[in-house]
C-alpha cells in the first residue's frame, strides 16, 4: 500500500475555500457542507453559517469537491 495516498486525492488545495469565499485559515463549517451537498446542482443556497459568500451556485464539482472535504473532516477524527 502506498504512504501518503491521500495527498493525490487533492489534486487543488484551497480551491473549495475560494469557491466559497472563506480564508484558508479558517475551518468550512460542516453546516456549509452538508447544505451544499443536500442541494441539486444548479440550484442557489443560502450559506447557514456567518463565514464566507451569503449566496453559492451549486455545481456538481463544487458538491464533489464538499463530498470530499466533509469526508476528509471524518478521517481526522
Amino acid at each position: 500500500m502506498v504512504k501518503k495516498w491521500i495527498q493525490k486525492a487533492v489534486n487543488k488545495p484551497g480551491t473549495l475555500h475560494k469557491q466559497l469565499g472563506i480564508p484558508e485559515e479558517k475551518k468550512i463549517p460542516f453546516a456549509l457542507l452538508n447544505k451544499i451537498i443536500a442541494a441539486k446542482a444548479g440550484d442557489i443556497i443560502v450559506n447557514p453559517t456567518k463565514v464566507g459568500k451569503r449566496r453559492i451556485k451549486v455545481t456538481r464539482l463544487l458538491e464533489r469537491r464538499a463530498i470530499l472535504a466533509r469526508n476528509l473532516k471524518k478521517i481526522r477524527k
